[in-house]
């Protein structure tokens, strides 16, 4: 199993942070790779990404959600086996802490070799500053202030 963390500090309240991170239909805004998100109900999600070149598809569902502290997930089948889990830890009352750790199964020789040579963490570093700069500008577009527990 392969595994990326990154962090990022961005310049707004935790609550807008995690905020705009609830709203998974938005991601294509400010992620290319990420070329759909259809909200299927509060704790699945189903993706179509596009990944240097290559498209995939797959169903996610939110395995812990606590409002301005986490969201953890799994897929649950498609073209990719993965899971992770974002924090957000209030720096101040202006600044958040975003910390992503993803998880997943390399499988062609195309990601086995990827994951050595930390391109998928380089990825990850990108779209958080991709977060970071769209957050910053325009806030939150809405929430999901809910809970999900184990």
């Amino acid at each position: 199993m392969a595994q990326v963390v990154e962090t990022i500090d961005i310049e707004v309240p935790v609550s807008v942070a995690y905020n705009q991170w609830t709203q998974f239909e938005s991601f294509p805004e400010f992620l290319p790779e990420v070329q759909s998100v259809v909200q299927l109900d509060d704790v699945r999600n189903a993706w179509s990404v596009n990944v240097g070149g290559a498209s995939r598809e797959f169903e996610t569902v939110i395995t812990e959600q606590l409002p301005d502290d986490r969201i953890a997930w799994t897929s649950t089948g498609g073209d990719v086996d993965h899971g992770g889990v974002v924090t957000f830890h209030k720096l101040s009352d202006t600044s958040t802490r975003v910390a992503a750790q993803i998880d997943w199964e390399p499988e062609s020789a195309i990601e086995k070799i990827g994951a050595a040579l930390n391109i998928p963490s380089t990825a990850v570093k990108h779209a958080l500053a991709k977060f970071k700069e769209y957050v910053e500008r325009h806030g939150a577009d809405g929430a999901w202030r809910g809970s999900v527990e184990n």
